[in-house]
């Protein structure tokens, strides 16, 4: 089939890829304009950029999807079904309703659970077992449409926010790739999202990685996997930022067990804080400014000791 893609990072990227290597034909491709980053802010290329540079597929950069030099541009590339992976901006009915078989989108959870720009972080974050990836029949709401293929991958407890995108990714790719074929010999069943079941994967902030020491270890220990490697969980010590890279539960308490929550308790090969309900072990951390370090030469560089009140 003709197919136009939308996408923008790297999630999208794997499936642009993925098609270009099919038997289908890839007519065009849209994804956001080019954005400043690193320190140097300098305008970089996204992830899909690059990968339709690479195959030498049209492609265009609108700032906005709601014009119609972007809907003529669309309409010359003869879509029979556009292709939308984490474009990051909500497609206009006029878009929608503009290839014959509509667009379909990829979407890295089981819908109607965890709609929302972040699906893959808030997943581990709230101890989620199994996730997965829903192909969907877009309409005008926000992750709304009839689902018509899905594919379940479990959350392993090792699983951060950047392994898990990454298999999502490639599960997001082989996915659309057999709905393509459902859809080319109609044998897609679209199944309605029962919305009283629906819940939210917000877009991520900076300051979600905040480390709020109430909280139980275990949650804390998902917030630390789920956020990295952004926005990354953090806490504050002696007024800097100390990001915190790597962290387990404890399987027995050191120390004082009734200690405030956020008191470092013991300090050696990690760093062992008391938390609302049981100890979070910190192996390896990061301070403002300076680089990545275990938990054993952060206390050894004399960065923490024993009774320090962390956040």
């Amino acid at each position: 089939m003709r197919t136009v893609f939308f996408g923008t990072p790297e999630f999208a990227a794997v499936a642009l890829e993925a098609l270009v290597a099919s038997e289908h034909v890839v007519t065009g491709v849209v994804c956001q304009p080019d954005k400043p980053a690193g320190r140097g802010r300098h305008l970089a290329a996204p992830p899909v950029k690059a990968a339709a540079l690479r195959a030498g597929l049209p492609l265009a950069q609108p700032n906005s999807v709601r014009t119609t030099t972007i809907l003529d541009t669309v309409r010359a590339w003869a879509p029979d079904v556009v292709i939308v992976a984490a474009y990051g901006k909500i497609l206009p009915p006029a878009l929608l309703t503009l290839p014959p078989l509509g667009c379909i989108n990829i979407h890295a959870s089981l819908l109607p659970h965890y709609r929302g720009a972040a699906p893959i972080h808030w997943a581990i974050a709230r101890g989620e077992a199994v996730t997965g990836i829903t192909i969907m029949q877009m309409d005008a709401g926000m992750d709304t449409g009839d689902i018509l293929l899905q594919r379940e991958t479990p959350i392993d407890a090792v699983d951060t926010g950047q392994t898990l995108h990454d298999r999502l990714a490639r599960l997001g790719a082989d996915a659309v790739l057999a709905a393509l074929a459902g859809l080319e010999r109609g044998t897609l069943t679209r199944t309605p999202q029962d919305p009283s079941r629906a819940t939210l994967a917000p877009l991520l902030r900076k300051d979600d990685g905040r480390i709020d020491w109430a909280h139980a270890a275990v949650d804390l220990e998902r917030l630390v996997r789920a956020f990295d490697p952004w926005p990354s969980a953090f806490t504050f010590i002696g007024g800097k930022r100390l990001r915190v890279l790597r962290a387990r539960v404890s399987a027995a308490e050191p120390g004082t067990s009734q200690a405030a929550p956020g008191t470092v308790l013991a300090t050696g090969a990690a760093i062992a804080v008391a938390t609302g309900s049981g100890v979070l072990l910190l192996d390896a951390v990061q301070l403002e400014g300076r680089k990545r370090l275990s938990a054993a030469e952060f206390v050894r560089g004399g960065g923490v000791a024993t009774e320090t009140r962390l956040g």
